[in-house]
């Protein structure tokens, strides 16, 4: 069988398709079926390892029902010491990559993630989907082959979004190249991108949601900072630039990369995506595919070619689902045992997700703490006989107030976005005084200026609009949660330099926008300049 980079380039789309997006044409039961048959291939190489005998307890279940009711539910406390140190003894499979994440705090900075050849075999016709799903006008219907030129803007590897890059580095032609983008410094690599793509132009951009935005802002800024006699010595990029300003100045407002660029597909990943959705589209000209994955599970869901909810893809990893009335009460209760049912036993609702690597991966009945919320059974519009999904939140990630209401990152950010209120960045948590209260600290963007009071009724009445429970609190109780504190101007920026020049991780740059520690909210609300910073020090996120 040919291999989907050489279909892309040769391009033999109706072969490409069928090869790597012939999964939504599967029934439920189907679906189910190479679940089922893939989790018995990975028990035996879990029955055949030290990792798999411990995490089982020594069990050997030969069944699916058997192995849902005897092996526990676990967590990444239970891979770590097989894990942190990176051995691929007494795995499933050896490892060809290793990838991670954020840890635990106080505990290790990160999450060590083993990826084996056959994960990346079964990953790469799923990245090239995502390439098909972005720029097709239905289904099979593509006019896209070739070699084409994409905008790298995900993180690097040792990060996974790192690692599905690496499997387009055959078709594509990455501004920067991949090689070179994997050794440069995060920020360096975007602006060289963007400045090569001036010149040479790009079909494809695959990026975090959020700099896909940054990149759109870049844009506006760079329409009234160009430097003439650079540009008189690269024609190409000088007409793009001319060209992309008379748009903007026709449209009267400032310049977009839809006015530089007619990409033929855009790619996004993140939290925010959904959030970024609309600005993402009026910047680009172009609405983005998002996707859905982490590190431990590569690839978990999709869009297709209606922008709607995610479809789950079948060969990564087996899914079972803790109903969000079950999981409240194990967080409440740890001695608890959560029951779970299977894909085709879901009805919408909230679900937390639990995952069973194959292939040879680690991850047994591992909580994701991803809450995800399952839209319908099936797709009738696109008839895709495969329940649809979009990610909610991390289950921890989840601020309770008095019991009515748990509001996510996604709401607290969108109703943010929503007031209009100019921010340059934003955090929040749960503080109890003599009531409750949802504690939002919000640094305005330079040159504005509003009262803490007028900036919290704006986004109190938007946050009603966005979850009903939390405008029921008001309404029931009289409560006004919400207390809003402006942060010093360049507060954020100064905590991002702190943590850069303290060596910190890419992962620890940023503060975090849920429950963030006293520590990091002392420095946000008064920031130091980073020369006065004690040496190689990090406040943990």
């Amino acid at each position: 069988m040919s291999k989907p980079a050489d279909l892309f380039r040769e391009g033999r789309q109706d072969e490409l398709w069928k090869q790597c997006c012939g999964f939504l044409d599967l029934s439920l039961e189907d679906f189910m079926g190479v679940q089922k048959q893939l989790l018995l291939e990975q028990l035996e190489l879990l029955k055949k390892c030290d990792l798999g005998h411990d995490i089982m307890h020594g069990l050997s279940p030969r069944s699916i029902d058997e192995f849902r009711a005897t092996v526990p539910l676990t967590t990444y406390d239970d891979y770590a010491p097989y894990l942190l140190k990176r051995r691929p003894t007494g795995l499933p499979r050896k490892p060809v990559v290793w990838q991670y994440t954020s840890g635990k705090s106080g505990e290790y900075a990160f999450r060590w993630v083993p990826v084996t050849s056959r994960q990346l075999d079964q990953v790469e016709p799923l990245m090239y989907a995502l390439i098909l799903f972005s720029t097709c006008k239905g289904r099979g219907n593509v006019s896209l082959g070739g070699r084409r030129r994409a905008l790298y803007g995900m993180a690097p590897p040792p990060y996974a979004t790192g690692t599905l890059m690496r499997v387009l580095a055959e078709a594509l032609d990455f501004l920067p190249d991949a090689t070179e983008a994997e050794n440069m410094d995060f920020e360096a690599r975007i602006l060289k991108g963007f400045d090569m793509a001036l010149g040479e132009g790009f079909d494809l951009c695959l990026a975090l949601s959020s700099v896909a935005v940054a990149i759109g802002e870049r844009v506006g800024q760079h329409s009234g900072r160009t430097d003439l006699g650079a540009l008189l010595r690269r024609p190409r990029a000088l007409a793009r630039l001319a060209k992309g300003k008379l748009i903007s100045k026709l449209a009267r407002r400032p310049m977009m990369p839809k006015d530089l660029w007619p990409i033929k597909g855009l790619m996004t990943y993140g939290i925010d995506s959904s959030i970024y959705r609309d600005k993402i589209k009026k910047m680009w000209g172009r609405q983005p595919l998002e996707f859905h994955g982490c590190t431990e599970a590569l690839i978990i869901a999709t869009q297709t070619w209606d922008y709607d909810a995610m479809t789950f893809v079948p060969n990564l990893n087996f899914f079972e689902f803790i109903p969000e009335a079950e999981g409240i009460r194990a967080r409440l209760d740890p001695t608890y045992k959560p029951s779970t049912c299977l894909l085709d036993e879901v009805v919408p609702g909230k679900y937390e997700l639990v995952i069973t690597s194959f292939h040879g991966g680690p991850f047994v009945r591992y909580k994701l703490g991803h809450l995800v919320q399952i839209t319908a059974r099936r797709n009738e519009r696109l008839n895709i006989d495969i329940p649809q999904m979009v990610f909610l939140t991390r289950v921890d990630d989840q601020i309770d107030i008095a019991g009515f209401t748990r509001l996510t990152e996604k709401v607290i950010w969108q109703a943010i976005e929503n007031s209009g209120v100019p921010y340059a960045d934003w955090t929040a948590r749960k503080e109890v005084r003599d009531r409750p209260v949802l504690s939002l600290y919000l640094e305005l963007t330079p040159g504005h200026t509003a009262s803490s009071r007028k900036v919290g009724e704006r986004i109190h009445a938007e946050l009603k609009k966005l979850d009903g429970p939390y405008s029921e609190l008001e309404a029931f109780t009289g409560l006004h949660p919400m207390e809003v504190t402006i942060l010093p101007t360049g507060a954020f920026a100064a905590y991002k330099a702190r943590q850069k020049a303290s060596g910190a991780g890419l992962e620890h740059l940023n503060a975090p926008h849920i429950e963030v520690s006293d520590g990091v909210l002392r420095l946000l609300l008064s920031p130091q300049p980073v020369e006065a910073a004690p040496s190689r020090q990090r406040v943990e996120a």
